[in-house]
């Protein structure tokens, strides 16, 4: 038996999904250690790590992060208190958002939050700042957009010429520009780029790498010192969706910069990574429950408690945010083609719009009133939707530990139920 089939029939047992708590989100906090040490064992020391708080910004996912290591990179003040209240230090955590608010400003460097520039308005205002709080300990840099080009999903892709992101390297007179700016404010000590994302191939985040670290030490020889000490280099680690397999791993990505841009691995510089949905995504499940089946023009219908509300970018975005799912029978039992017949299938959510579809004309053990469906690899970006747990009542997160035969099952998000609410009416 399988770990996600003792998980699920965990669930059963324990009654955590049923008539009303009818879609939850699994976190398997072990595997999420595991990986976490994964990520450690495949970079040298000079290598810290941080967790994009945006993939999965439960608390309780938080905490066991911090505990196992990883410091955490925010994109909003929401995701820098979350962070907070999940007890990560200041001097732990990194703030990316390419619209920070003067407020925003202000509370990192007052505070030593370090911080990435996105654009020369905002550099405008930090220079203003600088003044007020010049003995900040925030580790602060520019973010870079290389302009290298496009992974296989435009919207995710992070460095292509016209990016919403960073400061334009090949733009005009730019970079020479940017050597200046350094020069001017000692301060700057960091200089960052975030190059890749999900369908980006692993050599072209490390081209966007090798860019930064080719200015970065121009710039240092231009001073005639070693002024920018830090290299932010982003996440964006790409996760395979198609099996269990994890690929690319984590050493995949460190040999490929190690043959790439050498200097990483040598100590001259402190390295920051910013992984999000592949330390989450394959650590995270949905389990939803049938709630009715049905034919229409000979396609099989599942409707279950599951969908746009929480599968957002597959519900959307389809063929860029494919998903597979597992049926299991109201035992717990995987349901299989030894046991019911393969059928072409839609698994359908609730949500009142045709594309509400977790998939689409698969082939399925037919899928029968009262059964669960697992969602795979849905850890990151899935469970963190800014609708999902205060629109629907009956959604909820729980954590798994322990070992595959003492399996414990703990709430760690959960929404009053309708009736509750009601009820303090």
């Amino acid at each position: 038996m399988t770990r996600k089939q003792r998980i699920i029939q965990t669930a059963i047992k324990e009654n955590v999904i049923n008539n009303n708590l009818t879609a939850i989100g699994i976190m398997d906090f072990n595997r999420l250690d595991k990986t976490v040490a994964d990520v450690y064992a495949s970079f040298p020391e000079n290598f810290t790590h941080t967790f994009a708080v945006k993939a999965n910004a439960l608390v309780e996912v938080l905490k066991s992060l911090r505990e196992s290591g990883m410091g955490a990179e925010v994109a909003s003040p929401g995701e820098l208190l979350i962070a907070l209240n999940a007890g990560y230090e200041v001097e732990n955590i990194i703030f990316d958002s390419p619209a920070k608010t003067i407020d925003d400003l202000k509370t990192c460097i007052k505070n030593g939050i370090s911080l990435n520039i996105d654009n020369l308005q905002e550099l405008k205002r930090i220079d203003e700042l600088m003044i007020q709080y010049p003995n900040t300990k925030s580790i602060i840099g520019f973010r870079v957009n290389p302009q290298i080009g496009s992974g296989k999903i435009s919207s995710t892709s992070t460095a292509t010429a016209t990016s919403k992101f960073g400061y334009a390297l090949n733009d005009g007179n730019n970079k020479q520009a940017l050597i200046e700016i350094y020069k001017q404010r000692p301060w700057l000590k960091s200089i960052h780029t975030h190059t890749g994302s999900q369908g980006c191939e692993l050599e072209l985040m490390a081209q966007g790498v090798a860019v930064i670290t080719e200015l970065a030490e121009e710039i240092n020889d231009v001073i005639g010192l070693q002024q920018i000490i830090r290299l932010d280099i982003g996440g964006g680690l790409p996760v395979n969706f198609a099996s269990e397999e994890i690929s690319p791993t984590f050493k995949l990505y460190a040999d490929i910069l190690q043959k790439v841009v050498p200097l990483l691995f040598t100590g001259k510089y402190q390295i920051k990574t910013e992984f999000g949905r592949a330390i989450a995504a394959k650590n995270g499940v949905i389990v939803t429950r049938v709630e009715y089946t049905k034919t229409s023009g000979n396609r099989h219908i599942a409707t279950t408690h599951a969908g746009a509300q929480i599968l957002t970018r597959t519900a959307f975005l389809p063929k860029s945010w494919p998903l597979r799912v597992t049926g299991y029978m109201p035992t717990g039992e995987e349901r299989t083609s030894h046991i019911s017949p393969l059928v072409a299938t839609d698994v359908a959510g609730p949500c009142c719009f045709a594309g509400d579809l977790i998939c689409k004309n698969e082939n399925l053990p037919k899928l029968e009133q009262n059964d669960y469906v697992m969602v795979h690899d849905t850890g990151g970006y899935y469970f963190s939707n800014h609708f999902d747990y205060n629109s629907l009542p009956r959604v909820a997160v729980f954590s798994i530990t322990g070992e595959d035969d003492d399996l414990t099952i703990k709430c760690i998000r959960q929404s009053d139920s309708l009736e509750q609410v009601l009820n303090k009416m």
